[in-house]
């Protein structure tokens, strides 16, 4: 996992705590920073009153059109986003899927967002924000984002970014399935950060054991907890329970701890990656 950098650390202080960025290296929270869980069915949207004024239907235009057009302004759409070259400088509208946990350090908050539209999905990571504004950000949330597209190993990301809450309409993704597509690292890169879901997946043995916690098995019950699938043909995927994301009280943690070498499980979660294909799991089913 990522760490930040108190280079990274420093530069963080100087955004406002309403503004979204991030300068560092890591993809998880430091290790001496607060983190508050966000509870797993916090799903409430935001969204703007649409006000009418006036008689003549023909030649009026709403409130809502009127902000449509200028939070438009300068927006990729994701196909523009996927095509531009690496450090390019991002403005998307996009919806909140769901979120890590947000952190603070010496004062400046942060958060990590997984964000989707109908077309594509985003890595906001290490976005700073108010606890007040986090809290706002439930799944459906509309947001504006300036950013910089960066990567890290093969993870497709957004840093040093800024935000908008819209609010006017809402969008939450329905898990896609990709189970026949799990051998194929090109068109599983193709949904990178979207919703996904595999079924009909075998736990197979991690260093003996059904899984383990951390990358290779030195941490502890609460840390990231790692584990293999094996499709029909018995090919061997790793995936991941991220801390930060759903914590040691969660279900699909205490899922995971509860898996037996042989089960047959679904699986659905977003699909990071790191070095290739690592979905951070999001629910787990034995069946």
């Amino acid at each position: 996992m990522k760490k930040l950098s108190a280079i990274a650390l420093a530069a963080a202080l100087m955004l406002s705590m309403t503004a979204c960025g991030s300068t560092s290296d890591a993809n998880t929270p430091a290790s001496d920073a607060t983190v508050v869980e966000t509870p797993a069915d916090d799903t409430a949207a935001v969204t703007d009153e649409i006000v009418t004024e006036g008689n003549d239907d023909a030649a009026q235009t709403t409130d809502a059109e009127t902000d449509a057009d200028a939070d438009a302004e300068g927006v990729m759409s994701y196909a523009d986003f996927a095509a531009a070259a690496v450090d390019t400088e991002v403005t998307i509208i996009t919806y909140v899927q769901d979120k890590q946990g947000w952190w603070e350090n010496e004062g400046v908050g942060n958060a990590t967002f997984y964000t989707q539209d109908q077309d594509g999905a985003y890595f906001l990571y290490n976005m700073p924000c108010s606890q007040e504004d986090y809290d706002l950000m439930v799944p459906g949330t509309r947001i504006k984002v300036t950013g910089y597209k960066a990567e890290w190993s093969g993870e497709v990301e957004i840093v040093d970014a800024t935000y908008e809450i819209l609010g006017g309409d809402t969008f939450v993704a329905t898990a896609q399935d990709l189970t026949d597509k799990i051998s194929d690292n090109d068109a599983l890169a193709a949904h990178m950060n979207q919703y996904v879901t595999f079924t009909g997946l075998t736990v197979a043995d991690r260093d003996g054991a059904a899984f383990t916690y951390g990358w290779d098995g030195s941490r502890s019950q609460g840390d990231d907890i790692y584990f293999n699938l094996a499709d029909a043909e018995g090919n061997v995927y790793t995936f991941v329970v991220e801390s930060y994301l759903r914590g040691a009280d969660t279900d699909v943690y205490k899922a995971v701890e509860a898996f037996n070498v042989g089960d047959t499980v679904d699986i659905t979660g977003f699909m990071y990656w790191y070095e290739g294909p690592q979905v951070h799991v999001t629910i787990a089913t034995v069946k």
